[in-house]
């Protein structure tokens, strides 16, 4: 056996040594987690199961039984509340909020939740915009080459970076975020194309 391949068996068994008792000292650790994490899917499942069997029976549970029964389900479900969830998955809590609230509605466009543009009564579509109109708009996505306005009309125009600012902007997210509401002047309108160019700069 060659030195360099000494070396490396000698470092593989030191690594494999490392492991070994990295997972002796977390043994405890780890099998208190899973127990956890099973103990969570069990009440998960029960809690499924239940509701699932009062929906599928429907007036056949008496009223005062199924009153019961969803207690103590809710019941359940506060118990495994959002804190102990988020210390079992290792994340915050906000985290843990924005992740059930992506699951609760899949394929949510979080531009949504933000605040609507401030329209001019006078410019509803492509057509009525001029060269030189100043304009509110509300950013709706940020790019490495500048940024999407919502100025009202079905198309976003675009702030590209070398017009958002008087000065050099290396990162368009040094200039605007998503949400902002910015003042943009109207440059070029290209209605063959749909296209629409916007400047920031005074």
């Amino acid at each position: 056996m060659s030195r360099t391949q000494q070396a490396i068996q000698e470092f593989e068994n030191t690594e494999v040594e490392k492991m070994r008792r990295e997972a002796e000292a977390h043994a405890d650790e780890d099998q208190k987690r899973r127990a956890m994490i099973e103990a969570r899917n069990t009440a998960d499942n029960a809690v499924y199961t239940s509701e699932k069997t009062l929906k599928d029976l429907g007036d056949k549970v008496p009223a005062d039984a199924r009153s019961d029964i969803e207690s103590k389900v809710q019941a359940v479900r506060d118990e495994m509340g959002l804190a102990g969830l988020a210390e079992l998955l290792d994340v915050g809590e906000p985290t843990l909020v924005d992740i059930l609230d992506a699951l609760a509605r899949p394929g949510r466009d979080p531009r949504e939740d933000l605040p609507p543009p401030i329209l001019r009564q006078d410019v509803l579509k492509m057509e009525d915009l001029r060269e030189g109109m100043r304009l509110k708009g509300t950013v709706r996505n940020v790019v490495d080459f500048g940024a999407f306005v919502d100025i009202g009309v079905k198309q976003d125009g675009l702030v590209h970076v070398s017009k958002m600012a008087d000065r050099y902007v290396r990162n368009p997210f040094e200039v605007v975020s998503v949400g902002d509401v910015v003042d943009v002047v109207v440059t070029s309108v290209d209605l063959e194309r749909g296209r629409i160019g916007l400047s920031m700069r005074d």
